[in-house]
């Protein structure tokens, strides 16, 4: 079995932050962004709104907190390292997963310098990030437990242990229940209820990983 993904933060919903800087009109908008394509997606809908904008530049990270393995950037037009990487580095170090920021930038006529830039765009990152709302991401996947009816008050108690919701239930020779439970929580699961009912319970567990 492999390793369960651990559980990260991640945007709640998308957040938007505004600021003037020596005339400058910094717009910083962030989202949830579970993939690369939706990252991006996410990127064309922000250049659509912002058409008439200067810059829309950007940065994501998909997958776990600090993960290099899907990440990208663009200065979109502004001076080579002035604006994505500093927004990217902003992401990596801010404990949250699965997250795409776009900061659009409307010249207000006074030159920021690199120096400047960097600041302002790294700074609309984190102005954002202070107030996004955010929740929790969490590998869950089903199982089917059977077992038999002298068991059913103590499995009912023992489910809210391991963040357990009950899906269904049927009674016919032996109890069925159909529960989702987050996959770190399984193994221990398993040895638990084993022990509750002396080896006796069969658990089953669904292909099928779920994301919530």
């Amino acid at each position: 079995m492999t390793q369960p993904i651990p559980r990260y933060p991640i945007p709640a919903a998308r957040h938007r932050v505004e600021e003037e800087i020596l005339r400058s009109r910094f717009i910083t908008t962030v989202a949830y962004a579970p993939s690369v394509e939706e990252a991006r997606a996410f990127i064309e809908e922000m250049r659509a709104e912002f058409a008439d904008a200067s810059h829309n530049c950007w940065a994501y990270l998909v997958g776990g907190p600090a993960s290099s393995g899907q990440n990208g950037m663009s200065d979109d037009g502004e001076p080579h390292g002035s604006a994505g990487r500093p927004m990217l580095t902003v992401l990596l170090h801010s404990g949250i997963g699965d997250i795409v920021a776009v900061v659009t930038r409307y010249f207000g006529g006074t030159l920021l310098g690199k120096g400047g830039l960097v600041r302002a765009y790294s700074g609309g990152v984190q102005f954002a990030l202070e107030s996004l709302p955010t929740t929790e991401k969490v590998e869950k996947t089903q199982l089917t437990l059977l077992f038999d009816y002298s068991a059913v008050t103590a499995v009912q108690r023992m489910l809210p242990d391991y963040e357990t919701e009950l899906l269904e239930e049927s009674y016919g020779v032996d109890v069925s229940y159909r529960v989702q439970m987050p996959v770190e929580q399984v193994a221990r699961f398993r040895v638990d209820l084993a022990d509750l009912t002396n080896g006796q319970a069969v658990v089953e567990e669904d292909v099928v990983v779920l994301l919530a």
